[in-house]
């Protein structure tokens, strides 16, 4: 994990948009941190956030793409570890691709804070916790928040 480069996730005043928040059940003690952490960054904007579960990770983008119709953004949350076939990399691919289609198609920011990582440890640095080294579920939604008032300037 480099993190070199990275801005500091600073909550914009996103004040009265819409977030939904799409977070995979599997790894609950990784992806439950994702979305409180989420969901601190839309309370710290003063945006309003949904939050939806999912079975796992490849069911986040139909869910999110039902989110993105109704909702200024969305943050997609979940963990994905390698294991020992290439389950991992169709996993990681898939979501990837659709979250991607689902921003462009909808024209909707989502935040990526899908985690694809090697290890338990990994995710768990990465989870926002007490030390953790990285805070992907606060900084996925501060993405989709800055994004979605770039694009209301723009309109």
């Amino acid at each position: 994990m480099s993190g070199q480069g990275r801005p500091v996730a600073t909550a914009p005043d996103a004040a009265g948009l819409t977030v939904g928040v799409v977070a995979a059940s599997w790894h609950a003690e990784i992806t439950d941190q994702l979305v409180a952490r989420a969901v601190q960054a839309c309370d710290d904007s003063g945006a309003r956030a949904t939050v939806v579960r999912v079975p796992g990770s490849l069911e986040i983008p139909v869910v999110a793409q039902a989110l993105a119709r109704r909702c200024d953004a969305v943050v997609a949350l979940g963990a994905v570890i390698r294991g020992e076939t290439a389950h991992f990399d169709y996993v990681c691919d898939s979501v990837t691709a659709g979250l991607t289609r689902i921003s462009l198609d909808e024209r909707t920011p989502v935040g990526n804070g899908v985690l694809t990582v090697d290890t338990l440890d990994q995710a768990l640095d990465r989870s926002g916790r007490p030390g953790s080294k990285e805070d992907k579920g606060y900084e996925s939604a501060v993405a989709a928040l800055e994004t979605a008032l770039l694009l209301r300037s723009l309109a």
